[in-house]
């Protein structure tokens, strides 16, 4: 089955460039194109996609809280989104990781990795731009990098599921984290979502922000995502 598309954006001819793209990629299908916050949660409640892409300046509520509220309201397998913005801020980027954004791409990315980026997260990774990337580690270099509270939220965690997390939040893949571990992509989706579980956090975009903000990785140096 091909991989159902929301187009959310504000600009019209966003919306018909994006639905021209999805209309020759093979696998990818545009279920529906919103111009503002209440009409992308409408369609996303009738169509129920697999991924949204969601203008971070959208009109009315914004991106983030669109966002936000469609993940909210939505069934057992929420749509995955990705964010699209001209620019991001710092505070803008953790708080799209903060509601569980699958990822988030400036608009002068490719065709090509616009749709590799869509299939990736259609599948449980994540996808951003290498600037975006660079940006959050940097935000976080320059904060505290532990309390008390994500410290003993993971010491609960399992010695490899805590080394897990730790590959998912430096931005990697589960077929990477598995060629790393020398395990099976099944078992790194299995020592994740309980790790997730035991956090209380529902997305591989939180665990990178919980990663940072608790200090299981230290910034270095920028690792892109997808």
């Amino acid at each position: 089955m091909p991989i159902k598309v929301l187009i959310a954006d504000g600009h019209s001819l966003a919306r018909l460039g994006l639905a021209t793209l999805l209309g020759s990629a093979p696998g990818l299908r545009a279920v529906g194109e919103a111009a503002d916050g209440d009409g992308a949660r409408a369609l996303a409640a009738v169509h129920g996609p697999d991924v949204i892409l969601m203008d971070i300046s959208l009109p009315r509520l914004g991106g983030i809280a669109t966002t936000q509220r469609i993940l909210e309201a939505a069934p057992a397998r929420p749509p995955r989104v990705i964010i699209t913005a001209s620019k991001v801020i710092d505070e803008e980027i953790q708080a799209a990781l903060r509601v569980g954004v699958a990822g988030i791409l400036l608009k002068d990315t490719s065709p090509q990795k616009l749709t590799a980026s869509i299939s990736a997260v259609a599948t449980g990774d994540m996808a951003f731009s290498p600037g975006v990337m660079e940006r959050l580690i940097d935000a976080y270099t320059y904060r505290a990098t532990a309390t008390e509270t994500s410290g003993s939220s993971l010491a609960m965690l399992t010695m490899r599921e805590t080394e897990v997390l730790r590959h998912v939040a430096k931005g990697r893949s589960n077929s990477a984290i598995a060629r790393e571990l020398k395990i099976s992509e099944a078992t790194v989706k299995t020592h994740l979502n309980r790790a997730m579980t035991k956090l209380g956090i529902t997305s591989r975009a939180q665990a990178v922000a919980l990663g940072y903000e608790s200090g299981l990785v230290v910034p270095s140096q920028p690792q892109p995502v997808g």
